[in-house]
């Protein structure tokens, strides 16, 4: 499997025979120029425009946007309701995390999840190889609680997402801080991830992709 990161909570997941975006945006909302992504599916985590510029995705993608179990073209996509905030929702409402099995791995996409996990939600996130999650803060979980949650957990890799950079200012806190909560030396940015089942690395391991646009 291939994963490129378009920026903001956008990823591209390549497979041997599918093609996912998560969370396309609209760039005057983030910073990012996005591009025009080609995808068989296309994953939204909440309603925003950072978040569910759907038509910014070509190829006529099928759209899942919320909790329950999805199976397209022998890819298994599961749903899974969680919060904006830590408020149950009332302040910025829900957001669903998604957990994608594709060429024998599991990747998990937090979207904007803005609070800890409850037991359950860890509980079925117990077997995910690959965890895109929210380091920045304010609108999400900050540093601390990503640190914390990467030890409930204990994804292989750990790719962490909207953070502080030239291109999206939106988030007040830059990855440093989220690597120092982890107590791990900052990665270099790569262009990209090519992983399989037997490339994984037996030690949990932060990689920080670079921004590419489609």
């Amino acid at each position: 499997m291939e994963i490129v990161w378009h920026g903001h909570a956008c990823f591209r997941l390549k497979s041997r025979e599918i093609t996912i975006i998560t969370d396309p945006y609209d760039g005057k909302a983030v910073g990012y120029n996005l591009g025009k992504p080609l995808a068989d599916i296309v994953t939204v985590s909440h309603g925003h425009p950072g978040h569910d510029n759907v038509a910014a995705v070509g190829g006529e993608p099928k759209l899942i946007a919320g909790p329950g179990e999805y199976e397209i073209r022998g890819v298994f996509i599961t749903g899974i309701q969680t919060y904006h905030d830590n408020e149950a929702g009332k302040k910025r409402g829900k957001n669903t995390v998604y957990l994608f099995e594709l060429d024998d791995l599991v990747v998990c996409h937090l979207g904007d999840l803005g609070h800890p996990l409850a037991s359950a939600q860890a509980e079925a996130m117990s077997n995910v190889d690959l965890l895109l999650i929210p380091v920045g803060g304010v609108v999400t979980i900050g540093a601390a609680q990503a640190a914390e949650m990467i030890s409930l957990i204990e994804p292989k890799i750990t790719i962490p997402m909207p953070y502080r950079t030239e291109g999206d200012a939106g988030a007040p806190d830059p990855v440093d801080r989220f690597c120092r909560e982890l107590g791990v030396k900052v990665p270099a940015p790569q262009p990209k991830l090519v992983v399989t089942r037997s490339t994984l690395p037996e030690q949990s391991q932060v990689i920080l992709l670079e921004y590419r646009k489609a």
